[in-house]
């Protein structure tokens, strides 16, 4: 039975046992939604291949939702730890995130089951994963922020405006290829067009 809806145990407040499990039933999520979607990932069959209580399991992630913004969050965080080592190349910052923009891409075309799995949870959130949203928007508007001007720059509320556009353009973008409307190379030519027009 379903717990009432809280909010999330977040990683950083959690002693080492419990990050060890909190991960563990990431992982078997992300196992199960890389197989088969959005639909594959039931609560129950994650508590059961992460080896945990259903209950154990509500009291770390209050929805499939909420679970599954997690793993968005982590997989574009391993984006910006990449772009920590290997900032992106190009003379212009057009160039720069434009490149940041196509390795994320690659990165969820990789696995277009998980990829689709997190951007409906990401279009299905409501008002109790908020924090989980915005978390993801926030890691990718600074990762965009950080190809146009380096990590050494304080960002304008202008540079800050123009990152948010550009990351709106490659949720839409991101969407219509996993909808079937747009293909790869189209969508690495509308994300160059938008990020040239936006950052001349």
């Amino acid at each position: 039975m379903k717990t009432a809806i809280g909010a999330p145990l977040l990683e950083a407040d959690l002693p080492v046992s419990q990050r060890q499990r909190r991960q563990r039933i990431v992982d078997a999520a992300r196992a199960l939604a890389s197989k088969g979607g959005y639909d594959a990932v039931q609560m129950r069959d994650v508590a059961e291949r992460a080896g945990v209580a259903l209950g154990t399991l509500y009291r770390y992630f209050p929805s499939k939702v909420h679970l599954l913004l997690s793993i968005m969050q982590q997989q574009i965080g391993q984006l910006t730890d990449r772009l920590d080592k290997r900032p992106p190349e190009g003379d212009r910052a057009a160039d720069r995130v434009v490149g940041v923009l196509l390795g994320a891409t690659r990165a969820l075309q990789r696995d277009p089951q998980l990829a689709d799995a997190m951007i409906r949870a990401l279009m299905f959130a409501d008002s109790s994963a908020a924090n989980e949203v915005n978390r993801v928007n926030a890691t990718m508007t600074e990762a965009i922020i950080t190809a146009m001007h380096g990590p050494d720059r304080d960002p304008s509320s202008e540079d800050a405006a123009i990152a948010r556009v550009i990351e709106q353009a490659w949720w839409a973008n991101i969407l219509a290829w996993l909808s079937g409307r747009s293909s790869a190379q189209q969508m690495a030519q509308d994300l160059e067009v938008a990020a040239h027009l936006l950052l001349r």
